[in-house]
């Protein structure tokens, strides 16, 4: 019989990621792109589902995100930490790092997603970070 154990670190990183969850704008269209057929947003939000399959990262789809000036558009949150808010995304290239941020930021042990080591788009495609709800800023 054959025992396998996992490492409590690696407990600790499925739990966050299973905490972690990306939503995705499913009505998010471009300037200008035409009101038919499949809205990118949807079709990001399809990518994003099949590049976090087996991560333990969350997809979930919302209708708007209220980013239309700098769309597609996604948020990454976690329990107890900041939500990120990110546009500029493109459907057939950017599901994979949104995933990849998703898992930087399970892992991150200060509730903040780490700069070094973020997809470029999740850099130049920040559009805002919101506290957490219990957030209380330190005073000087």
């Amino acid at each position: 019989m054959t025992l396998t154990f996992i490492a409590q670190d690696d407990d600790r990183e499925i739990a966050a990621a299973t905490a972690t969850t990306i939503y995705v704008c499913i009505t998010c269209r471009r300037a200008g792109e035409p009101e038919t057929g499949s809205a990118p947003g949807l079709l990001l939000a399809h990518a994003t589902s099949r590049a976090a399959d087996g991560t333990g990262v969350t997809v979930r789809r919302v209708r708007c995100l209220a980013n239309c000036n700098r769309g597609l558009s996604a948020a990454i949150r976690r329990d107890g930490a900041w939500t990120y808010v990110f546009g500029g995304l493109d459907p057939e290239r950017d599901a994979a790092a949104l995933v990849e941020g998703a898992r930087l930021f399970a892992r991150a042990s200060d509730s903040i997603m780490p700069w070094r080591g973020r997809p470029e788009v999740l850099k130049r495609g920040l559009i805002a970070r919101v506290p957490p709800i219990d957030f209380e800023e330190e005073s000087e």
